[in-house]
């Protein structure tokens, strides 16, 4: 107030000396000045005496800011500043307006002084500053004598807000074990008062409440730790107080507090532990393989993750008999039977336990071994047991028609407890097919009651009881399938019938041919067949019979040298033998023909069956095959033979006479035109012939002599031609124009010699097969063959000639 008073005092010394007034701005309190700019602008207005005309004029005018305090508490409207123009001679002749924010209803102008004054108290938060606009006018006229200008009115700071947490209270976490300085968060408090002015809004953090475990940054608010190695599993939760004072911390700011709630977060720091060295458990031996016999568990201090423990047996003696798990909700070891316990073979079993944690954390591992471990000692309970079969499953055999009576197997069951009682067998009946057996209730021996049938029933499903004599509260079953056989009914017999051959060059020893054997008894699967020679022929010096073992046998020469002209085939008797009920036994014959060979071995020459023997064809497949090859020479023959004989095809040109036989060529003339094939002047004059006249239609070989020339009138001619005119004359399908009737008749002694082809001597090329005898054995057969036509043909020139 003291400076704002010097300050008008001077204003009012300045307006008071009627020079150009400037009006300066209080100076901000705490030291701050503020000095406003001065501005002087030219003002062209009416002379004050009347006279016509403007002149230039000095004024100053304020129009930079003015300053109100905030949170003016007096009773008097609070003095903001002074508004004065040089044309104001202090009579009262300039009016003074006032406009903007607040204009009348905040701020209110003396019209005569240009005093303005704050009507309220103001606040800075709510708005830092106003903009108003001012003018001086002539209060007769009310003509503006300067122009409307604008200036601010700036609200004054004040330290009246203090430091505000506005995200408080803060929560926040730390790893526990953290090195001092570690960063746990940040706060931030806000100060409303202006940061531009003064310290007011100038903030300082500090701790009330959590040292000496955490520390906090005086300026930025950032908390770290204070205290090494803070254990989660001593203290999990702090409460620590921050303070954010104004003014720089000094004395006098305003403070604000919040609370930041710390929580230390776990670390795998801990190792599990048991809470006792040795566990002893007690499992009855009747206990199933896969239930749980026991339970164990070791305690880690940490949580979460950290917790987890894994369980395993250390090898050793009895952790083979048993498996540990871990039970993920409570963390316990559960001890797992994986082999069925027997209390008469082993009555205890110690093993130990490891406990280690799932998941380590490297920083904590150098302090030891992150694990504890156990030992675990198991009580096998004796229970009272039912009897024990010592097979899971019986599988007997009996064969269809076996006498009553007959013991096909026995079971055995026994008390494997420690008084050892007998044990007694009964069958369980359910069907009324239960009673083809019977047992001996002591033994347990089973026989029949009945005979049985295996085309009626094949298997028998049965169940045998064994109960403990003094107690038969306590059985077991057993399961017995009883398959009924097939009796032996059929011998066994060659699979096919084998026919071989033998090399002449053939060496002793040598197997030569291979054979089996088929049954007709079912099934065939399982079926044994053994093959020997028959008693009678063990003498035999030529072959012998190898049986292979796996029903196959060998047929073994016994000598070399071997001799086809002396004894072309061989018959080897074999007997075979099955393992049937009762065994059968047949006798069975081997074919094993002589034939030549290679050095090699290769077959050179045989018999036609014997050539097909070594690729196991039978007798009627190559008798089959024979006259298939038959048929096709047949054919070949018959070809030829239809060739030859097309030749020869004559057309009977008269039914009557068998001089009108003409040989028909089948082929075509050309007409009248045609010279080319013969001459028909030929026919016409029986005079005009020609010697060595050729057929063109037929190669010819060698000439052939001149015929001696038939008289013209020939009557057998005349009398032919004759009797076609009649014919011709009194027929009535005969067309009914004048037409050249043509008779291909040259009669007995015709000068134009004969047309046919029988009298030709054209003689046709024929081929010679005599090659065929030098391609060697196998060749033989054809070429005799074609010999044979060959002759034929040669013979048949031969008479043809000689007609």
């Amino acid at each position: 107030m003291l400076t704002r008073n010097c300050l008008l005092l001077f204003l009012w010394i300045l307006v008071d000396e009627g020079s150009v007034s400037y009006l300066r701005p209080p100076l901000p309190p705490l030291g701050r000045s503020r000095t406003g700019r001065e501005h002087t602008r030219s003002l062209v207005g009416p002379m004050r005496n009347g006279a016509a005309g403007f002149q230039r004029v000095k004024r100053g005018w304020v129009w930079n800011q003015f300053f109100v305090l905030e949170e003016y508490m007096g009773s008097d409207p609070q003095y903001v500043g002074k508004l004065h123009t040089d044309l104001d001679k202090g009579d009262s002749a300039v009016k003074y307006t006032l406009s903007g924010e607040g204009a009348g209803s905040i701020f209110t102008i003396d019209q005569t002084t240009g005093d303005i004054h704050a009507l309220r108290s103001l606040d800075r938060e709510e708005k830092p500053y106003y903009t108003l606009r001012a003018q001086a006018v002539d209060i007769n006229t009310n003509r503006p004598l300067e122009p409307e200008s604008e200036f601010v009115i700036k609200v004054q700071d004040i330290n009246d807000n203090e430091p505000k947490f506005l995200e408080g209270p803060y929560t926040a976490s730390v790893p526990e074990m953290s090195p001092v300085g570690t960063y746990v968060t940040q706060v931030t408090a806000t100060d409303a008062d202006d940061p531009t002015y003064g310290n007011s809004a100038r903030v300082v953090y500090s701790i009330l409440h959590g040292q000496p475990y955490f520390s906090v940054d005086p300026k930025t608010g950032v908390i770290k730790t204070a205290l090494p190695n803070m254990d989660r599993e001593v203290k999990e939760q702090y409460q620590v107080l921050i303070q954010a004072k104004d003014m720089g911390g000094q004395l006098g700011g305003l403070a604000g507090t919040t609370t930041i709630n710390i929580t230390l977060s776990d670390v795998n720091d801990n190792p599990p532990r048991f809470s006792k060295s040795f566990f002893h458990l007690r499992v009855p031996e009747s206990s199933t393989v896969g239930s749980a016999v026991g339970r164990i568990k070791a305690h880690d201090l940490d949580i979460g993750k950290n917790a987890e423990v894994e369980y395993t047996i250390v090898p050793g003696d009895g952790g083979a008999m048993f498996d540990i798990t871990t039970n993920e909700h409570n963390q316990e070891g559960i001890i797992i039977l994986r082999k069925p316990l027997d209390y008469e073979t082993k009555k205890a079993y110690t093993f130990k336990v490891d406990a280690s944690n799932a998941h380590l954390d490297p920083r904590f591992q150098s302090s030891g071994a992150f694990k504890d471990t156990a030992t675990v000692k198991i009580n096998v309970l004796d229970v009272d047991e039912p009897p024990v079969f010592n097979k899971p499953s019986y599988v007997m055999d009996v064969y269809e028609d076996t006498p009553a009576g007959t013991i096909i197997g026995a079971v055995t069951a026994q008390d494997l407890d420690a008084s050892s009682s007998p044990v007694r067998y009964s069958i369980d009946w359910k069907t009324d097919l239960d009673s083809y057996f019977d047992i001996d209730p002591v033994e347990g021996t089973i026989s029949t009651n009945e005979l049985l049938d295996r085309e009626n029933i094949a298997q028998h499903n049965i169940s045998i009881v064994a109960t403990k004599l003094n107690s038969p509260v306590l059985t077991s079953r057993v399961a017995i399938t009883v398959q009924v056989l097939d009796i032996n009914e059929f011998p066994p017999e060659l699979a096919s019938p084998y026919e071989t051959f033998v090399c002449e060059n053939a060496k002793a020893g040598q197997v030569i041919q291979s054979f089996r054997a088929k049954d007709q008894d079912l099934p065939s699967a399982g079926q044994q067949f053994s093959f020997r020679s028959p008693k009678e022929d063990l003498k035999n010096r030529n072959f012998t019979i190898r049986d292979f073992g796996n029903n196959t046998a060998g047929i073994v020469t016994k000598r070399s040298g071997f001799r086809r002209r002396l004894q072309e085939i061989y018959f080897l008797p074999v007997v075979i033998e099955d393992n049937g009920y009762p065994p059968k036994s047949s006798t069975g014959t081997l074919t094993i023909r002589v034939c030549g060979c290679e050095s090699d071995g290769s077959l050179l020459t045989c018999s036609a069956e014997a050539i097909f023997l070594p690729v196991g064809l039978s007798t009627g497949a190559l008798i089959a095959i024979l006259l298939c090859i038959i048929i096709l020479l047949v054919i070949v023959v018959l070809y030829v033979g239809l060739r030859r004989q097309k030749k020869k095809e004559t057309l009977m040109s008269s039914k009557e006479d068998i001089r009108d036989n003409v040989i028909h060529y089948d082929d075509e003339g050309g007409g009248e035109e045609d010279t080319h094939a013969f001459d028909m002047g030929t026919l016409r004059n029986p005079k005009v012939v020609k010697d060595n006249l050729y057929r063109r239609d037929v190669k010819p070989e060698m000439k052939r002599g001149t015929r001696p020339p038939v008289s013209q009138d020939s009557a057998d001619i005349r009398d032919f031609i004759n009797q076609r005119l009649k014919e011709h004359d009194t027929d009535n399908s005969a067309p009914p124009y004048d037409s050249l009737a043509t008779y291909a008749y040259e009669g007995d002694g015709s000068v134009a010699e004969s047309l046919s082809s029988i009298e030709s001597l054209a003689i046709d090329l024929e081929e010679d097969y005599d090659y065929l005898t030098d391609w060697g054995p196998r060749f033989k057969t054809l070429a005799g063959i074609f010999g044979e036509q060959s002759e034929t043909q040669s013979n048949s020139a031969t008479t043809e000639n000689a007609h």
